[in-house]
């Protein structure tokens, strides 16, 4: 293809797999979405590389396992300025920006403070957005009570509805684009705290309290959050195709982890913070209506890690030698090819997970609790099978103590975030 595609990679956070109308979302409609499925593809079998957002951002950025550098040992990264991801790791932005490309991240970044860490210094030509985990969405202050809106590197204030705010830079991103361009649009919606449109008096309640707020949100709520994303995704659509520049835009749409407290990860049982399919397994689509064929779905296993090789193989562009992914290229799958099996490994440092996808078994722990399930099967991860198929998971058990020798081992300092019984109900004996 002589002329480059542009990319725009849009991630939401804590989104279940079922949270969208084209996976089986009954309570509300997501029509933009659903349209990128519509002229695209739509993944059956996609996860995350973790149950929880940093380190999945980690692995999507880099390429690779999370757990080969120190930031990835944090789940999520939590008050710690010393840890972040190192500017001369190479990375998507970077790579792409070496081969002419514009590159902005509107929205989430999560990888590292200043002044050792930042967008600007990992590939980004332009950042406008939030650096920590979570900000209130009209406040825009963070879980400490910090300011945490940024225009590069200096903090800014901005009146309006955050989901709103990076739409806008979005669509500003595209109508100035010229030649090929890298939009990263990592919304925060919908992670708590449960806001919406019109709730600015529960925006106020918590101001200064604890935004994950365990006494607040609701299910018409959570519906509102994730229809006001759909909103602005829309208008970035749209004004892809109003400057003439859809026929040859990649756009994907993914989810950092699993959901959260009112999402639907049907037919998963688990949710953010576990190694079950409920906390791993997001929904995925893609659209490049120059690149690849419309209306499909695609059955290959496939993990965050992946979309790095993936888009640099569409760019023309290579990863660093010295940095090799451990994600694969889809677009051979994509464009016709056999599923492959897959081998994919987790772990998970609250409550001592561990787990593993090869072809359709899985290998998973719990603290010393142990299991091998046919995922494909039984997808909610109900029937153990690791006495009936003993020598089928004590391979399984070898391969995974042979590949996290060769990680970072996990460290007592590190943060594991998981919920308790005294938080979620359903959580008895956490």
């Amino acid at each position: 293809m002589p002329n480059k595609p542009n990319i725009v990679f849009i991630l939401a956070d804590d989104l279940g797999y079922a949270d969208l109308s084209c996976y089986g979302r009954r309570e509300y409609a997501t029509p933009n979405i659903d349209r990128i499925a519509e002229r695209g593809v739509r993944f059956t079998q996609a996860y995350a590389n973790s149950a929880v957002c940093s380190a999945t951002r980690l692995a999507l950025i880099t390429g690779r396992y999370q757990y080969r550098l120190p930031l990835g040992l944090e789940e999520p990264l939590a008050g710690k300025a010393h840890v972040g991801l190192p500017p001369e790791h190479p990375t998507l932005p970077s790579l792409l920006r070496a081969q002419g490309y514009a590159t902005a991240l509107i929205g989430k970044w999560h990888l590292g403070v200043l002044p050792s860490f930042g967008p600007l210094k990992s590939g980004y030509d332009r950042f406008w957005g939030i650096r920590s985990g979570a900000i209130d969405y009209f406040t825009h202050l963070n879980s400490r009570g910090a300011p945490d809106l940024w225009d590069g590197d200096r903090t800014v204030e901005q009146t309006g509805y955050l989901t709103d705010l990076l739409g806008d830079r979005a669509v500003e991103v595209v109508n100035n684009a010229r030649g090929p361009f890298l939009l990263s649009l990592h919304f925060n919606a919908p992670h708590w705290p449960w806001v919406a449109h019109g709730d600015e008096g529960e925006s106020e309640r918590l101001r200064g309290g604890n935004l994950r707020h365990y006494d607040g949100g609701t299910m018409r709520t959570y519906a509102r959050m994730v229809q006001a994303m759909d909103t602005q995704i829309g208008l970035v659509l749209q004004a892809l195709d109003v400057t003439g520049q859809a026929d040859n835009t990649i756009v994907v749409f993914t989810s950092d982890n699993g959901g959260e407290r009112f999402s639907d990860t049907w037919p998963f049982s688990g949710v953010k913070t576990e190694l079950l399919e409920g906390g791993l397994r997001v929904p995925a689509v893609m659209c490049w209506p120059a690149g690849l064929r419309a209306g499909t779905t695609c059955d290959q296993v496939m993990a965050t890690m992946d979309w790095l090789p993936t888009l640099l193989d569409a760019a023309g562009a290579a990863s660093d030698p010295a940095y090799p992914p451990d994600g694969i290229d889809l677009l051979p799958v994509l464009r016709g090819g056999a599923v492959s099996p897959r081998t994919l490994f987790w772990r998970y440092k609250n409550n001592e997970q561990a787990a593993m996808r090869d072809g359709d078994m899985k290998y998973l722990k719990i603290r010393d609790n142990t299991f091998l399930f046919d995922v494909v099967q039984d997808p909610r991860e109900r029937a153990n099978l690791k006495t009936r198929r003993a020598e089928e998971y004590n391979s399984m058990v070898e391969q995974w103590n042979t590949w996290n020798e060769t990680m970072l081992p996990t460290i007592p300092d590190s943060f594991g975030e998981g919920f308790s019984a005294a938080q979620l109900a359903d959580h008895i004996g956490m």
